[in-house]
């Protein structure tokens, strides 16, 4: 039976970054500083010790964000890559979402940038040799204003290349313009000049973009007219598609196992449906994952489009954030129920890099506050689970590092050294130059995730959520605890989250519908182990009497019934 699928999502130009390109290494970071000011990551960075910490983790996957060429400050004449105008750059560094060219990977993550494409060959053939599979960002919605294309295929037309800038819109044209209207955002555009204004990316069809719309991206035409009442034009196939299909192509021959698909619910459905295909035809194994917020359209992209995970966002992540802030744990049930019949593809998640930390002060201030929620969104079933690199550290992004505020975010703008990062380098990826709360956090995330591969119940079973049984029994808070089982034939674990800041004895009712469900049988004197200590136990399973346990605060129990 295959692994359970447990990602790791790294922001690679900040996961290597211990001071390599600084005169010295402690020096304070500068807020808004330059490579050479606060130094970069790079792909060497991810080294077979490096990988084997993720693998050790419980990953299956690494998502390497920010890996393709993209807009910076930044500029290497000796690549013939000038720097892109500060006015639509958010950052020093540049936002990965705004890509450059489609072709080629950031130079800012290679040794030598000359070298850069073989530079992450031999970084996907690395992470491979550590049993971890490669998953990458795909930006099919947008590109950088300032978007050049240079390393194409020869015989590819560049983006826009073909277009009629005199149309707003037209089938084959790459973009949408803003016919005889510069473009004039509404801030100090510094040295750019566009002629006529492309629409932005966010679907502002203005030439003049706000500072909260993504005026750097220019938005990439599928065939759908928006301001002619959205009418779709996709026969003969529109030009933009054979374009995207080829550079996932080009990326997929590359031993790329799979696209995290940026904002995918900009794009429509039908090209989706028609790429994915044509993807899968040559690379059948490839895993598309799709950027998707509005729970209307789960569904299509997953029956109509293909994809094989979307992000469940507005749903169970925005439900364990409640409660780790304190909302109901009981609301829980109902966010489950609301994608049951699709359970199987929802990728779950408490960080990434657009959330915030769950130990920034704007979060739950306190990194101890996710294990219980991390254990809720890994195993109360099957499906796939991710974490954000240095969420087991607890990283409390508690800087104004640049472009990105004091929000508690993790900045994807700015070049940064992360202290806790550097430190698990500096130990060789040991605790060593851990303090004793980043260690504890790490063993525990250790053992969490290390369940999804060491527990066939956990890895596979199915769940059954006890909170029916127990509401308004006064045997535990279902405000405060949640409880569940997962089976398969031969396993049963009981499965309790405490999501109070203290320890508490939990009454668990497991009645007779339950005992049914799973195949359990009423004993006394069965030996019981708490999967997360190692700690054994004699129990007495009965459906006419409640199990009682033992969870210390923000914790979590997961114990071995058969």
């Amino acid at each position: 039976m295959d692994d359970k699928i447990i990602i790791y999502q790294v922001f690679t130009r900040l996961f290597g970054n211990h001071g390599r390109d600084r005169a010295h290494r402690d020096t304070p970071n500068v807020r808004g500083g330059t490579v050479a000011e606060n130094g970069v990551g790079k792909f060497a960075d991810f080294t077979p010790e490096a990988l084997r910490y993720i693998r050790d983790l419980g990953a299956t996957h690494v998502w390497y964000t920010g890996v393709i060429e993209h807009s910076t400050c930044t500029p290497y004449p000796g690549i013939g890559c000038a720097a892109s105008p500060e006015g639509v750059v958010k950052g020093r560094a540049g936002s990965p979402y705004a890509i450059r060219d489609y072709y080629n990977v950031d130079p800012d993550l290679a040794l030598d940038p000359v070298e850069r494409m073989a530079e992450f060959e031999a970084l996907v053939a690395r992470t491979h040799r550590a049993g971890l599979k490669v998953l990458m960002d795909f930006v099919p919605n947008h590109v950088a204003r300032d978007y050049r294309g240079t390393s194409r295929p020869p015989g590819v037309r560049n983006l826009g290349e073909d277009d009629w800038r005199d149309w707003h819109f037209r089938r084959d044209n790459n973009f949408y313009y803003c016919v005889g209207e510069p473009f004039r955002p509404q801030l100090d555009a510094k040295g750019y000049e566009e002629f006529p204004a492309r629409a932005t990316g966010n679907d502002c069809f203005s030439p003049s973009p706000g500072v909260n719309d993504w005026y750097e991206t220019v938005k990439l035409n599928y065939g759908v007219d928006y301001c002619g009442g959205r009418v779709k034009h996709f026969s003969p196939v529109p030009d933009t598609w054979l374009k995207m299909k080829d550079i996932l192509l080009f990326w997929a021959s590359k031993g790329v196992d799979g696209f995290r698909c940026d904002m995918a619910e900009m794009v429509p459905v039908e090209f989706w449906h028609w790429a994915i295909a044509e993807v899968k035809g040559l690379y059948p194994q490839m895993l598309f994952i799709a950027e998707v917020y509005n729970p209307a359209l789960y569904r299509s992209y997953l029956y109509n489009g293909g994809f094989d995970f979307l992000y469940d966002k507005v749903g169970m992540y925005d439900t364990l954030r409640s409660v780790m802030c304190g909302g109901a744990a009981r609301e829980i049930t109902r966010a489950w129920q609301a994608t049951d019949d699709i359970r199987m593809h929802m990728l779950r998640f408490l960080e990434n890099h657009d959330e915030q930390r769950i130990a920034s002060r704007q979060f739950a201030d306190d990194a101890r506050a996710g294990r219980a929620a991390m254990a809720v969104a890994a195993h109360l079933n099957a499906a796939p689970v991710m974490i954000y690199f240095a969420q087991e550290l607890g990283e409390r992004a508690a800087f104004a590092e640049g472009f990105s505020g004091d929000d508690g975010r993790t900045s994807i703008f700015d070049y940064w050294r992360m202290d806790n990062i550097a430190r698990l380098i500096k130990g060789s990826f040991t605790d060593k130059c851990l303090d004793t709360d980043e260690s504890a956090l790490l063993d525990c995330y250790r053992r969490l995730l290390g369940l999804g591969r060491e527990c066939d119940a956990l890895r596979r079973g199915e769940m059954y959520d006890l909170t029916w049984l127990n509401e308004g029994c006064g045997t535990y808070d279902t405000a405060r605890q949640f409880a569940w089982l997962r089976h398969t034939a031969a396993e049963v674990v009981l499965c309790v989250a405490n999501f109070s800041p203290d320890g508490v004895n939990i009454k668990v009712n497991i009645g007779q519908h339950a005992f049914d469900a799973v195949g359990l049988v009423p004993r006394s004197a069965v030996e019981a182990a708490d999967l997360m200590t190692g700690a054994k136990r004699i129990v007495t399973l009965s459906p006419d009497k409640p199990l009682e346990v033992y969870v210390g605060g923000q914790d979590v129990m997961f114990l071995k019934l058969r």
